[in-house]
């Protein structure tokens, strides 16, 4: 692929603006300078490098985010910041846009791509992806509050009663959830239905993709082909 369709395809402005910088000598391939924007490279395993940081060519772009609280999950967002202003300019210009949402007060894993596919298959209700959500709890957890999560709870404006797919007490006041719809605050009124309160949530897991415990809140970093190879396989 010529290297200004590389650039270009990776959000680094109009095709003008990429020639611009490989002939200002701005832009490394593999380590090695190059001044011609024409120029043609096999991008299997390609690192390009621009004003010093590198960029690994990715066809489609899948990336993990360690969400802190006060961020929106939208590309408009109304009332806090959006969440991807978290990440860098070039990636926002390809049009990624998370995978499904999480409140503004909600942390922890987030997928963020520009690969319409891969959202579509993750979002769709059909699917049944489990995700696993850590909730802090006001009050302390009981059996009886597990058992009735277990065997679902009637919502507002739920034609059925909803059940967590899985259910486990982490701590006095720490509750492990693992659900496979997304129903609107689902943790949040699922818990309020048992009689209790969630002070903080926090989403570990899609499907079998962990959150690591090495990303910074407010941090991201690429999907691997394990990473994205786990993803696959929940669906």
């Amino acid at each position: 692929m010529e290297l200004e369709r590389i650039l270009h395809k990776h959000g680094f402005g109009t095709r003008k603006a990429c020639r611009g910088l490989v002939r200002h000598e701005r832009v490394l391939v593999n380590g090695v300078l190059s001044d011609d924007p024409f120029a043609d490279f096999p991008t299997d395993g390609l690192v390009f490098t621009v004003d010093g940081v590198d960029w690994p060519y990715q066809e489609q772009a899948v990336l993990m985010l360690n969400k802190p609280a006060g961020y929106e999950c939208s590309r408009k967002p109304q009332h806090h910041l959006g969440v991807l202003e978290l990440l860098p300019v070039q990636l926002r210009e390809r049009g990624v846009q998370p995978i499904g949402r999480l409140d503004e007060d909600t942390t922890g894993l987030l997928i963020i791509t520009d690969d319409g596919q891969l959202n579509h298959v993750l979002s769709s209700g059909k699917r049944k992806v489990p995700k696993v959500y850590l909730a802090t709890t006001k009050h302390e957890l009981d059996a009886a509050q597990i058992a009735q999560l277990l065997e679902g709870v009637l919502l507002h404006d739920e034609p059925a009663p909803i059940a967590a797919a899985a259910v486990e007490i982490a701590g006095p006041n720490l509750l492990r959830l693992t659900l496979t719809e997304g129903k609107y605050h689902q943790v949040k009124r699922m818990v309020a239905a048992v009689g209790n309160r969630v002070e903080a949530l926090h989403r570990e897991a899609v499907g079998a993709l962990t959150l690591p415990e090495d990303l910074p809140a407010g941090h991201w970093r690429w999907l691997s082909a394990v990473d994205l190879e786990k993803l696959v396989k929940s669906t």
